[in-house]
């Protein structure tokens, strides 16, 4: 259901039910953020679909979607994984092939950075069957593209394709479908070549500021640079800077 797998210092992590286009029932997500919490000292996450699409959205298993299915089905065990996505210390990159759609479209936008091929597309359909987005939809959708774009996702429920999504600022990139693995890849194994401490504290910074004021931001810069400074990769970045190379850090 879930493929992990350790690559050098990448965590890479294949939702892995091609057969139902990788949609996701409330295990899967368990396992996600089992993987999340065992990462040991990974330094960059990378997360996939298996075969034609990135996930197809939820499935709660058995057919029982009545309200106090699906609530504790978000409560219990999808919203923990993308609060756990909000706090990692380290980046993320999804790699979205085909479908990604409800659950799977807020699963691929909360990585850092969002690679998607030209058969990608992003939908959240609830409005035509009485539902509302989830998921972090709501939260997530109108910081990345702005409100006018969320409510026309959210509310007329039609697929964004990756040339838009590329439009609108909602993907980093868009690749030929054969090209999309190498892509990512290259890009999560740069990541996990950086400085792992002040890029987790780029991550930090950056879902903080959307909601402090100008003040508060400059304070959280000055003491996030004091602290990325304090590490082994900040002195061997001054190191480098000065004798004119490239730097080489650790992670620590």
């Amino acid at each position: 259901m879930l493929r992990t797998e350790r690559r050098g210092d990448v965590l890479v992590l294949t939702l892995d039910r091609p057969e139902r286009l990788n949609a996701a029932p409330p295990a899967l997500f368990d396992a996600i953020r089992a993987a999340l919490a065992e990462r040991g000292d990974a330094r960059a996450v990378l997360i996939a679909g298996e075969g034609r699409a990135f996930c197809s959205g939820a499935d709660i298993s058995g057919g029982d979607v009545g309200p106090d299915t699906a609530h504790r089905a978000l409560v219990d065990h999808y919203n923990p994984v993308m609060l756990a996505l909000a706090d990692l210390p380290i980046p993320v990159v999804s790699a979205v092939r085909g479908a990604a759609a409800g659950i799977g479209c807020s699963l691929a936008l909360a990585a850092d950075f969002c690679v998607a091929s030209e058969s990608a597309y992003f939908l959240h359909a609830f409005v035509n069957i009485g539902m509302v987005p989830d998921g972090g939809a709501s939260w997530m959708l109108p910081r990345l593209i702005g409100r006018a774009r969320a409510a026309e996702m959210m509310m007329l429920g039609e697929r964004v394709g990756a040339a838009k999504a590329l439009d609108w600022g909602m993907v980093h990139k868009v690749v030929a479908d054969d090209a999309l693995d190498a892509e990512a890849w290259a890009l999560a194994e740069r990541l996990a070549a950086g400085p792992s401490v002040a890029l987790g504290l780029m991550r930090r910074a950056l879902h903080a500021g959307f909601d402090s004021d100008y003040a508060t931001a400059l304070a959280r810069e000055a003491q996030d640079q004091r602290s990325a400074r304090a590490t082994l990769d900040g002195e061997e970045g001054g190191r480098a800077f000065f004798e004119k190379r490239p730097p080489r850090f650790l992670g620590r």
